[in-house]
């Protein structure tokens, strides 16, 4: 008798830490096959549903497989028609953050053997373009190290994730280093007085009680807050109405160390006393 099944499908560019999601997600408990040839994946969930033992399965795809540009989106189409509960988890990172992984590991790109990784890259992210369209979710993995993706999978994929009330994540950012990519709403803070410029803080970041203070007294900031908090008030219920389990929230400001830091810290602790359960990153705070 066929039974529920959960399905992820981890893709995204090489370099972009698909191989480490594979292995947090079985440590979380998921049956996981990397490299599947995409047209095995009907038939192998069907065995899945069959099982007794098997609930949540998580796949690695991407080019490796020959015919993975060709054979994904119809087989994609096929699952969603029988109504699996499929995610499409899409990695992505910069390219500076993958040429330099790569570096690291001295491994050739697979679309350019004997070419430069810069090549195979710029040919990927191409190829890769419409299966980004269609994910159902896309991390950035840039800034993250392998504790920190493992700490954003477990948030993602982990015990209680999708039950009760919607799960938050509140990143602040440094514009000079880019908009996250992988983010629902974004908040510009730059308006905001920089304590970057104010003599004995500028060493210390948004998380320092005397930061935290100078940002956060001024009334500009509180009415910041409250305006964010009054939509947050109001889109959050519709987004968990469409069937949303987490979302992103970013606040940016110059560098991502001093304003956006405080207002993610307060912003945070007010959305937990509204019942979300919330967590914090600081994607700027080590450069």
């Amino acid at each position: 008798m066929s039974r529920a099944l959960s399905v992820v499908i981890v893709t995204g560019l090489s370099g972009s830490g698909k191989s480490s999601a594979i292995r947090v997600l079985e440590d979380l408990g998921f049956y996981c096959i990397d490299n599947l040839p995409v047209v095995l994946i009907p038939d192998f969930l069907e065995l899945c549903r069959q099982s007794a033992e098997v609930s949540r399965v998580a796949l690695g795809v991407d080019l490796r497989e020959r015919e993975f540009l060709r054979d994904f989106p119809r087989v994609l189409d096929r699952l969603q028609e029988q109504r699996l509960p499929v995610e499409v988890l899409f990695l992505d990172a910069s390219d500076d953050a993958l040429l330099r992984r790569f570096s690291e590991t001295r491994r050739p790109h697979p679309l350019a053997p004997d070419g430069s990784p810069a090549e195979g890259i710029a040919l990927e992210r191409e190829k890769l373009l419409d299966m980004r369209g269609r994910a159902s979710r896309i991390l950035e993995t840039t800034a993250l190290t392998v504790h920190q993706l493992r700490e954003e999978l477990r948030r993602l994929f982990g015990p209680g994730r999708g039950e009760g009330a919607l799960s938050l994540s509140l990143v602040s950012f440094g514009y000079k280093f880019g908009v996250p990519t992988d983010t629902d709403m974004v908040f510009d803070a730059r308006f905001l007085v920089n304590p970057y410029f104010v003599a004995g803080l500028r060493e210390l970041d948004g998380r320092d009680a005397k930061v935290a203070e100078f940002v956060l007294e001024r009334a500009e900031a509180g009415a910041f807050i409250d305006r964010v908090l009054a939509l947050l008030d109001f889109a959050l219920p519709l987004y968990q109405r469409e069937g949303r389990a987490y979302l992103t929230i970013s606040v940016g400001c110059t560098g991502g160390r001093h304003r956006s830091v405080a207002l993610v810290e307060r912003m945070g602790y007010l959305l937990g006393e509204r019942g979300y359960r919330v967590q914090l990153r600081h994607r700027d705070l080590g450069r």
